[in-house]
C-alpha cells in the first residue's frame, strides 16, 4: 500500500519555498553557540536565547531572502532542524491548522 499524497509530497519540502516557519520557533542558546551578540536576547527563565523582532520571526531572519543572515554562525538548534525532518514536517502541520482555524 503506498502512502497517502500528502505524506509523500512533503518530503520535497524546500527551505526555499517555506515562509521561514521554523524561525519562528523558539532557539535556547547552548554552549559554543556563538551568534552576533545583537542577536541574543534573555528569556523569562534566564536563558539566552535568539532574539525575535517585531514580527515574531528570529531577528536574524534576512526578511527581503527569508534565509538565514548568521547561516555561519547559526546555533546549533538551527544547524540540527533539518528541512524536511520529522520537526520540519510538525512544524509546518502545526502551521497549516493554525492557518486553517483562522479562515
Amino acid at each position: 500500500m503506498s502512502p497517502p499524497l500528502a505524506a509523500s509530497t512533503e518530503k520535497q519540502v524546500s527551505c526555499s519555498s517555506c515562509p521561514a516557519i521554523c524561525c519562528q520557533l523558539k532557539v535556547l542558546l547552548i554552549a559554543g553557540d556563538d551568534p552576533p551578540e545583537q542577536y541574543i536576547d534573555v528569556d523569562e527563565d534566564g536563558q539566552e536565547i535568539m532574539g525575535k523582532a517585531d514580527d515574531g520571526w528570529c531577528a536574524a531572519l534576512d526578511r527581503h531572502s527569508m534565509s538565514c543572515s548568521i547561516y555561519e554562525q547559526r546555533p546549533f538548534v538551527c544547524r540540527e532542524f533539518a528541512m524536511g525532518g520529522a520537526d520540519c514536517l510538525d512544524e509546518r502541520e502545526n502551521w497549516r491548522r493554525i492557518a486553517v482555524s483562522l479562515r
